[in-house]
C-alpha cells in the first residue's frame, strides 16, 4: 500500500521533472562536496599559510581539524534546515543552503595569512569554516531528500548511488579540474602565493547555482502530499511537531549514525585523503596529481551508480553486507600496494581501485536513512543522521595524520582506521532490518 502510494506520488511528475529532481539533487550535493573537497587539495599549503610548525605532519593536521571544524557544525544545519525542509519544503531549504557554502567558501580566499597577522589568521579560518558547516549540513536536508521523494521506490537505491555517490564524483571531479587550471595559471611558488585564494574564489560557482537553478525545480512530490493530506490546524501546530516525533525515531537514528560514520569515513579515508599521501609518499607532481584524481572521480561515479542500484537488484542489506566485507579486505591491501608503488601508472591504477572501493559502503547510504523515516520528519532525521556520522567520520584524516606522526608511516596508519570501520560498518549493516521502508 505504502509503495504504491509512493509510486502515484512520483507519477505526479514528468519524466523530466523526476530526471531534473535526481540530477539536480546530485549536482547540489557536488557543490557541496566540490566546496569541501577545495580544503583536501590544498591542504599541504594551507599547513603553511595558517598552521605553521615545525613538525609537518602537525601542521597538516591543523588544517585537517579546521575540515573537522566544519563537520562539526554540520548537524546544527541540518537540524535547523532539516525542520525547514520539513515545514516549507526541500526546494527552498537547498536555494538558501547553497548560496550560504558558497559565500562562506569564497571568503576564505580573501583572509590574511598568518605572516601577515598573526593568530589571528588561523582564527578566521576556523570561524568561516563553522559557518560554512551549518550552511553545509543544511544542504543535506534537501539533496538528500527531494531526489530519492521524487522517483520510483523501484530505482531509489540507483537514485541513490547518483545523489550521493555519483554527486560526491562530480564534486571531485569539479575539485580536481579546478586545481588543474589553478596550478596551470599559477605555477611552483605562484600557487602558495595566489593560486590556493582562487580554489576558494570558486565556490562562488554554487551559490549562483542555488539562485539561478535551485530555485526553478520542481517540489517533492511526497512532501506536497503531505501538505495537501493535512488539516489546517495541524499546519499551524507544524513548528513544534518534526522536534517532537524525531524525539521517538532515537534508536534508528543512532543506528544511522553508525553506518554514515562508517561509510563516510572509509570514503575520507580513501577519496579525501589521497591527495595528501600521494603528495607526500609518492610526491607526485600537481599536473600529474590532478589527472590522476580526475580519473579516481570518473570511478568514484561509476563505482557508486553501481553499488546504489544493486541495493535495488538484491536489497539494501546484503548489498551492505558484500560492500563492508570488501572494503574489510581491499582497502588496507591497496593502501599498501600504494605504498610501494614507483612508477606513475602504478599509483594511478591504485589510486582508482581505491577511489571506486572506498565509496561502495557510502554510496547506499541516503535511501537507507530515507526509508527509516516518514515524510513529515525525513528531512530532519536524515540530515541529523547524515551530520553526525559525517563530522564523526570526517575527523579521521586528523586521527590518521596524529597517528602516522611521519609520511612513512601513512600507509600503517589508514590500512588499520579504515579496517575498524569496516568492522564497524558491518556490525550496523547487520543491525539494520532487512524491511524498513516508511517512505509513503
Amino acid at each position: 500500500m505504502q509503495a504504491s502510494r509512493a509510486e502515484a506520488s512520483a507519477s505526479t511528475l514528468s519524466q523530466a521533472q523526476v530526471s531534473a529532481a535526481i540530477a539536480f539533487s546530485a549536482l547540489g550535493w557536488a557543490f557541496d562536496l566540490f566546496d569541501l573537497f577545495i580544503l583536501l587539495y590544498v591542504a599541504p599549503v594551507l599547513a603553511k599559510v595558517f598552521f605553521p610548525s615545525g613538525q609537518q605532519m602537525l601542521s597538516l593536521a591543523g588544517v585537517y581539524a579546521a575540515f573537522t571544524a566544519t563537520l562539526i557544525m554540520r548537524p546544527a544545519g541540518g537540524w535547523v534546515f532539516g525542520r525547514f525542509a520539513d515545514l516549507r519544503g526541500r526546494r527552498r531549504a537547498m536555494v538558501v543552503a547553497a548560496v550560504g557554502v558558497g559565500l562562506s567558501t569564497a571568503v576564505m580566499g580573501a583572509l590574511p595569512t598568518v605572516q601577515s597577522i598573526g593568530l589571528a589568521a588561523p582564527a578566521l579560518f576556523l570561524a568561516l569554516r563553522l559557518v560554512q558547516g551549518v550552511f553545509m549540513g543544511g544542504m543535506v536536508a534537501s539533496t538528500h531528500t527531494l531526489g530519492t521523494e521524487s522517483i520510483a521506490p523501484r530505482h531509489r537505491g540507483l537514485a541513490s548511488g547518483i545523489i550521493s555517490g555519483g554527486g560526491s564524483g562530480v564534486g571531485k571531479l569539479m575539485a580536481s579540474l579546478v586545481f588543474l587550471a589553478v596550478t596551470a595559471l599559477f605555477p611552483g611558488p605562484a600557487f602558495a602565493q595566489w593560486g590556493w585564494r582562487f580554489m576558494f574564489f570558486s565556490g562562488l560557482i554554487s551559490s549562483l547555482l542555488g539562485l539561478f537553478v535551485f530555485s526553478r525545480l520542481h517540489e517533492s512530490p511526497l512532501w506536497e502530499a503531505l501538505q495537501r493530506a493535512q488539516p489546517d490546524d495541524a499546519k499551524r501546530a507544524a513548528p513544534s511537531a518534526p522536534a517532537a516525533r524525531l524525539g521517538a525515531f532515537v534508536p534508528v537514528v543512532l543506528l544511522c549514525i553508525v553506518l554514515t560514520t562508517c561509510g563516510g569515513g572509509l570514503s575520507y579515508l580513501t577519496s579525501g585523503y589521497l591527495p595528501t599521501f600521494m603528495k607526500l609518499v609518492n610526491h607526485v607532481k600537481p599536473k600529474d596529481l590532478g589527472q590522476i584524481l580526475s580519473l579516481s572521480a570518473l570511478a568514484v561515479i561509476a563505482s557508486s551508480v553501481l553499488s546504489g542500484w544493486l541495493t535495488d537488484i538484491v536489497g539494501r542489506k546484503p548489498a551492505m553486507l558484500v560492500y563492508g566485507l570488501v572494503s574489510l579486505v581491499a582497502i588496507p591491501l591497496m593502501y599498501h600496494g600504494l605504498a610501494q608503488a614507483t612508477s606513475l601508472h602504478e599509483i594511478g591504477l591504485y589510486s582508482v581501485l581505491l577511489s571506486g572501493v572506498g565509496t561502495f559502503c557510502y554510496a547506499p547510504l541516503l535511501i537507507v536513512l530515507n526509508e527509516r523515516f516518514p515524510t513529515s520528519i525525513r528531512s530532519s532525521g536524515t540530515a541529523v543522521s547524515w551530520n553526525i556520522g559525517f563530522a564523526l567520520g570526517g575527523s579521521m584524516p586528523v586521527v590518521v595524520s596524529l597517528i602516522a606522526k611521519a609520511s612513512s608511516g601513512l600507509s600503517v596508519a589508514l590500512a588499520i582506521s579504515a579496517g575498524l570501520l569496516a568492522v564497524a560498518y558491518l556490525l550496523a549493516a547487520w543491525a539494520t532490518p532487512t524491511r524498513h521502508n516508511l517512505m509513503n
